[in-house]
């Protein structure tokens, strides 16, 4: 079963005006920064003809490369708000992986919200938005528990969710592109970072980089 308005329905229908999808991608990749997405959505989106893509929505990882690129770009133009944010390398080994899919996401919430409060031109109030994140809720954000609920998959089932795991996943992997330009042996912009056999043959050869995770142990790839 594909994602859908389920969830946003629910909260549409008990006044929420935004509804706020969050997703990270990256946080089990080798090297590279972890990001996150989020988007709101209008209450009422119709799929036409020029926007048929939409239907493509779904978990990042199940959609071929040019569909999230056309995706991508199909996202911005129809949802209310969107946001992207990073937590690179080094923040991930000082922190760890886990410190840093919280932090990212709080960012990526904290971006989202002063959009939606630029555009009203004052502070969003209680009960007027909601987060629905993948997997685990996030800490420390305005409106706490309260204001969001965590869906495990969730980005196979919140059209929200799916659409910001895409707008995401189309960001790294632009960023990986570019990292792989600087560090070629590595064929960054092929794995995006992950620990794919040719990736860890070139870590044996290569040695680490700037962009690879210390804190992932990866010493051990160095010495097979």
């Amino acid at each position: 079963m594909k994602p859908n308005f389920k969830e946003e329905r629910k909260l549409w229908r008990s006044g929420i005006k935004f509804v706020l999808g969050i997703d990270e991608v990256g946080r089990g990749a080798f090297a590279g920064p972890i990001v996150a997405g989020a988007v709101v959505f209008p209450k009422i989106l119709k799929i036409t003809k020029k926007n048929s893509v939409l239907k493509s929505i779904n978990d990042s990882k199940l959609l071929k490369v040019e569909t999230r690129r056309k995706l991508a770009k199909t996202i911005k133009k129809y949802s209310l708000f969107y946001a992207v944010a990073e937590v690179n390398t080094s923040l991930i080994n000082k922190s760890g992986i886990g410190k840093a899919n919280k932090t990212v996401f709080r960012r990526v919430v904290n971006r989202i919200i002063e959009q939606i409060e630029d555009d009203l031109n004052r502070r969003l109030k209680k009960r007027e938005y909601f987060l629905l994140a993948d997997g685990f809720p996030t800490k420390y954000i305005k409106g706490g528990k309260k204001a969001q609920k965590a869906i495990i998959k969730g980005d196979r089932k919140s059209i929200t969710i799916a659409a910001a795991s895409v707008i995401a996943k189309v960001h790294r992997d632009s960023l990986m592109r570019e990292f792989s330009k600087k560090y070629k042996h590595y064929k960054l912009s092929r794995n995006k970072g992950y620990g794919t056999k040719g990736h860890q043959e070139a870590l044996k050869k290569y040695g680490l980089t700037k962009i690879h995770r210390t804190s992932f142990e990866l010493n051990k790839f160095l010495f097979q």
